[in-house]
């Protein structure tokens, strides 16, 4: 009785549906898109993924000293002055560093102000820093984070030794070296490449999505999921960390520049092309 009562209503709905083909489903241009139920108004976020202008060797990949630049000398000098300029049409209203608190952001600001650390390489002090100097900030953000493996190591420092062996950027997996390939053949066009223009190709869509995809071979398919396992509490729950530290210091009305190291912002293009709170900038599309 209750199937037949079931088949009843069933057929009674098709009935109505096709005399009101409208009626259980929104008309033809009438369904919202998913922007709707969201706030119009979203932080504007730039990130610029950089490479590290003193070159501090502490990355997997280390630069060949035939192609690292120094940007205190001529064309470099002049062309970080066109960078910083082109950077500054994003028109920020605050800047966040790759750095630890200790970094001691803040402090910094004040005395290059007074005319300190003008000599130093560090992209932090030749873009973060003097960009908000001219553009009259008074606040610059250190955020960086320590990834969960590393508290999670101090408590069983025997097992992580074990659980991390292996994982050292050495392999034979052919994508991985093809990767190496490329950030080899990109590196070699630096000296011989305008800065601005490379900044661009550092930070477009193509060469994001190849960063991203470095960590997903190689040393990533250790083991059944092992390698899986390392990048999600090490590289890739660094970056989450990072990005919830941007939420907390983030309000609607927000233009935010982030410099960063290139291989985090691979990983942090995603997380504000995706977030409902954002609206990604592309560093090519300043005017």
């Amino acid at each position: 009785m209750k199937k037949m009562l079931l088949l009843c209503l069933l057929a009674s709905a098709g009935l109505t549906a096709q005399n009101n083909p409208t009626r259980g489903k929104a008309e033809q241009g009438e369904a919202k898109p998913a922007s709707d139920f969201f706030p119009k108004q979203k932080a504007q976020i730039l990130v610029v993924g950089t490479f590290h202008f003193d070159y501090p060797g502490l990355d997997v990949h280390k630069t060949s000293d035939d192609n690292k630049i120094d940007v205190l000398r001529e064309p470099k000098k002049s062309e970080v002055s066109e960078l910083v300029a082109y950077i500054k049409k994003f028109k920020p209203t605050k800047i966040v560093l790759e750095a630890m608190p200790e970094w001691k952001a803040g402090e910094k600001l004040a005395r290059y102000k007074k005319g300190e650390f003008r000599n130093e390489r560090d992209e932090r002090y030749q873009l973060g820093l003097r960009i908000a100097t001219e553009m009259n900030l008074d606040t610059v953000y250190s955020i960086d984070a320590i990834p969960f493996d590393d508290e999670l190591s101090k408590q069983n420092p025997a097992y992580f030794e074990k659980f991390f062996d292996g994982f050292d950027f050495k392999t034979d997996d052919p994508y991985a070296a093809k990767i190496f390939e490329w950030y080899n053949y990109e590196e070699s066009l630096l000296p011989k490449t305008n800065l601005l223009q490379y900044f661009k190709r550092f930070n477009s869509r193509e060469s994001h999505q190849l960063t991203y995809g470095a960590y997903l071979v190689g040393d990533f398919k250790l083991d059944d999921t092992r390698g899986a396992d390392i990048l999600s509490i090490w590289w890739y729950n660094r970056n989450l960390r990072i990005f919830r530290k941007v939420q907390q210091i983030t309000t609607p009305q927000d233009r935010i520049l982030m410099i960063y190291g290139n291989g985090h912002a691979a990983v942090l293009r995603q997380l504000f092309e995706c977030s409902p709170e954002y609206q990604f900038v592309e560093f090519d599309s300043l005017k």
